[in-house]
């Protein structure tokens, strides 16, 4: 296996990850989406938004473009237009490195941050750490909607998708 297989992988990974909670959420109380909850980000909205705004400002900065904010400071729509942004922006993160030659996760990408400050990392570090920070909220997203009293998430861990991907399921 190699390092560009395995981002390609997690890329689409994520897509599907993301794809399954929010097919969930949508099936749940709209009211639910807004209950707060002590965490990171006291909602699930709140959650899935930082989740659209992270995805979204790194995949700007590997398309060497450096956002001076996030998404979330400025979004007001709704739940729906939420889910189909996150969905819309978790394929073109994927597509974007889907089109990426194996040299490309060796380069470095410079950006700046919010704050100004320059800095420069290995690409492939950069979608690495972009896809386990949204595996990490998608967990808070499940303790979160657990204490709101939804009891059914789905499976999102990786290795259920590498067995569908394997078994041809997806």
């Amino acid at each position: 296996m190699t390092l560009e297989f395995l981002l390609k992988d997690y890329t689409a990974y994520n897509q599907w990850a993301n794809e399954r909670i929010i097919q969930w959420l949508k099936t749940k109380p709209a009211e639910k989406m807004t209950a707060e909850v002590p965490s990171s980000f006291p909602s699930l909205r709140a959650t899935l938004l930082h989740i659209w705004a992270a995805e979204d400002i790194w995949l700007l900065r590997l398309q060497q473009i450096s956002p001076t904010s996030f998404l979330s400071n400025t979004f007001q729509g709704s739940d729906v237009e939420l889910f189909e942004r996150l969905l819309q922006n978790s394929e073109a993160f994927k597509h974007f490195v889907q089109r990426q030659s194996a040299e490309y996760f060796e380069q470095t990408t410079s950006y700046k941050h919010t704050t100004g400050k320059a800095y420069e990392q290995y690409s492939a570090e950069i979608i690495q750490h972009c896809m386990q920070h949204s595996t990490f909220h998608r967990g808070q997203i499940v303790t979160i909607a657990r204490n709101l009293g939804l009891t059914d998430p789905p499976k999102t861990d990786y290795i259920e998708y590498v067995r569908l991907r394997q078994s041809g399921m997806l």
